[in-house]
């Protein structure tokens, strides 16, 4: 750990993860597809593909991205959701890990695609940003893909204001050696324009 709580335990008290799991059940049930970030990463993939799910809470885009032929390992901090995770996909493999200390759990650095979804960029612990973008740009193999999705304002955020912004993103990850190679304001590919409330963003590692 860290020594600083991440932004999601302060919200949730690190309990969040069956109220987690029941959100996206009822969105099923209202007939919500809820498989859009899988789908965007797939068709990014080549078949069985190694993916990171850093952050991966309750294992939905994991486990979907299993069931599509990759080989799928999902980290999370919190305890809660990966028990959902793990109850829902017992063959899978689920890590408790602090990502800011991703290097701690000895993972072979050649994944073809590591993803922040879900807001993990923005509610991880105040001022660990830099260091958890690093540490997931040296999961990737060479030309690997860093792909994140993260509310940009309030309306997005279940803060009251964005503890960063695209550009100090960018920053850190240009400092870890990754590229910008396209950016999205949705999962569905819709294009990003400037001062946009979301941002769907493809960083890749060199190719050598």
């Amino acid at each position: 750990m860290t020594g600083q709580q991440d932004r999601w335990a302060e919200l949730t008290g690190g309990q969040g993860g069956e109220a987690y799991a029941r959100r996206f059940a009822r969105l099923v049930e209202s007939g919500h597809d809820i498989h859009g970030e899988a789908a965007f990463c797939a068709a990014l993939l080549e078949p069985a593909a190694r993916v990171l799910d850093a952050g991966c809470g309750t294992g939905r885009i994991a486990i979907r991205l299993a069931e599509l032929g990759h080989r799928c390992t999902g980290v999370d901090v919190d305890p809660s959701m990966l028990a959902v995770a793990r109850r829902d996909a017992p063959a899978q493999e689920w890590l408790l890990g602090d990502l800011a200390r991703l290097d701690a759990l000895d993972l072979d650095p050649e994944y073809d695609l590591v993803l922040a979804a879900g807001n993990v960029i923005p509610l991880l612990a105040p001022g660990t940003e830099p260091d958890v973008v690093r540490q997931l740009a040296g999961a990737l193999r060479p030309a690997g893909l860093l792909v994140t999705g993260m509310g940009l304002d309030a309306a997005h955020l279940p803060l009251p204001e964005p503890p960063l912004t695209l550009g100090e993103f960018d920053d850190w990850c240009a400092r870890a050696g990754l590229t910008l190679r396209h950016r999205y304001a949705t999962w569905s590919g819709d294009p990003y324009h400037d001062g946009g409330g979301y941002a769907v963003s493809v960083h890749s590692r060199p190719a050598g």
